[in-house]
């Protein structure tokens, strides 16, 4: 039998909507006892005038929870409201799209907006995309958004409304919209397969240098489905979501101040799988901070030095201790971007003028001439594939970004067996990855003559069709879908 029960701090409180016997008061429903149906079977709408921590509406939430039954808003949520310290990091995966709305929306005078939302519906209809990604990020029933506009729009704050300060046109859209998702809450859902595992894979369609083509992803799933694992590509706009599924696999790029490494945050504060764990994307994605524990640990790297934009005795300094040509790298460059060569102190202050205006800190490394680089795929603290990637086309860098390079031209790649990998090479690239973790990485290494050094860990390495699976095929697929079953396994036996 299923139940639905709505409370409301007094009674007084839905005088204006139609009558219901599912409506009850906040010490009602405190007190209550057991009624002998399925707590899986209650859903509870949370209406008390105040849900701050410790009131009224909070226990009432938070009882509803020990008791088994689905309440909304949870405490979960609750809590992510309380400051906006916390959730702001949520409601910046939403920047691009709410810029985009307003923009289209608000009159150019118009500098601040609010929105009242019931159950996440509004009836202003060009913001109900935003409107609907609002809720899926703080499931409650009513929600008050305020919007800003400084030098873009921007979510200013999210806090929940009260039923009781209601005017009475907002009653009316709050009663239709309680009746459609009341409704919607008790519709069963649609049959589907049954998966071992349920895992997200992040992705962006969009992205012009993603780590897997549409190929690969192609392949992950099929290989999943095989495995008995439901491989589901998700946006970043899915963010409210995540907690529906059992694994997380990011195969977007990842970098700190991004949705990626929120999602990676949120799906290990959920005790999932998650790779690429949080922990992976901070230590790969700085080089200065990769390169001081590479060098702290005695792993092999080029000889390097800060370059400081305070202090500008550190340039004369650099060419001194590594000699002209040398590389000049912004910590949380990916893909060869943000990566420049200077051949000599005119070049030096001309590059880091440029890269100064993003970081006051840079990397300067010894130049290192080579045909190739290798990457060693590591899963697991096992290597996993080898390939060569060759520099591109009269270039020094595997990919020239050049403003007069074609496409962002890459060179060409040879994949070999592990068996094949010099010693030397395998040795630092193992030494490296292991310092990070035991995650998914990709480890690049320059060789020259009986020198191997690291140059960084990729903790979110390039997995595309025809390359770094040209000869394991679907086995490699395999092997890291494989890894994501033995954790959840393991997560599975712990927890029974």
């Amino acid at each position: 039998m299923r139940k639905l029960i709505i409370v409301v701090t007094e009674l007084e409180d839905w005088a204006n909507l139609y009558p219901s016997d599912d409506v009850v008061t906040v010490h009602e429903y405190l007190a209550s006892a057991p009624n002998g149906v399925d707590p899986n079977q209650v859903r509870v709408i949370n209406l008390c005038r105040s849900q701050k921590y410790l009131s009224y509406g909070y226990y009432c939430s938070l009882l509803a929870e020990a008791r088994g039954h689905r309440v909304l808003p949870s405490v979960r949520t609750l809590n992510d409201l309380r400051r906006r310290s916390i959730y702001s990091l949520d409601t910046e995966s939403l920047d691009d799209a709410v810029v985009a709305a307003l923009e289209a929306y608000a009159s150019p005078l118009t500098k601040s907006l609010e929105l009242i939302l019931h159950f996440g519906s509004t009836t202003v209809e060009p913001l109900q995309d935003i409107a609907s990604q609002i809720f899926e990020l703080f499931p409650c029933p009513i929600l008050r958004v305020r919007f800003k506009k400084r030098k873009s729009w921007s979510i200013a704050s999210v806090t929940t409304g009260n039923l009781a300060k209601l005017d009475e046109a907002s009653e009316e859209e709050f009663g239709l919209a309680l009746e459609r998702f009341s409704t919607r809450m008790w519709l069963a859902p649609k049959a589907r397969t049954k998966y071992r595992y349920d895992v997200a894979m992040l992705v962006d369609p969009n992205e012009a240098m993603a780590p897997s083509d549409p190929e690969a992803l192609a392949k992950f799933e099929r290989v999943g489905k095989d495995m008995g694992l439901l491989i589901e590509r998700i946006r970043k706009r899915d963010f409210g979501r995540l907690a529906e599924y059992d694994a997380l696999f990011i195969r977007e790029t990842t970098a700190v101040n991004h949705h990626t490494f929120r999602f990676a945050k949120r799906a290990e504060n959920e005790g999932m799988v998650v790779i690429d764990d949080p922990s992976s994307i901070l230590r790969c994605t700085n080089k200065l901070f990769l390169w001081d524990l590479l060098k702290t640990k005695d792993v092999p790297t080029p000889r390097a030095a800060m370059l400081y934009r305070s202090r500008p005795e550190s340039l004369p300094q650099c060419a001194e201790a590594l000699s002209f040509p040398v590389v000049v790298k912004i910590p949380d460059g990916a893909f060869s971007k943000g990566i420049e060569l200077a051949e000599d102190m005119n070049g030096l202050h001309k590059v880091t003028r440029k890269l100064f205006e993003r970081s006051a800190l840079l990397l300067a490394q010894e130049f290192m001439l080579t045909e190739y680089d290798w990457r060693i795929g590591v899963l697991n603290r096992q290597p996993l594939y080898a390939c060569k990637y060759f520099m591109a086309p009269s270039h020094w860098q595997i990919y020239n970004h050049a403003a007069d390079a074609k496409d962002d031209t890459g060179g060409g790649f040879e994949t070999l067996p592990i068996s094949a990998v010099p010693p030397l090479v395998l040795e630092a690239a193992m030494n490296a990855a292991n310092l990070i973790g035991d995650g998914l990485y990709g480890v690049d290494v320059k060789q020259v003559g009986n020198r191997a050094v690291v140059i960084e860990v990729n903790d979110n390495p390039s997995i595309d069709e025809g390359v770094e699976d040209a000869l394991l095929g679907d086995e490699l697929y395999a092997r890291i879908l494989g890894d994501f079953v033995r954790r959840l396994d393991e997560q599975r036996a712990a927890e029974s």
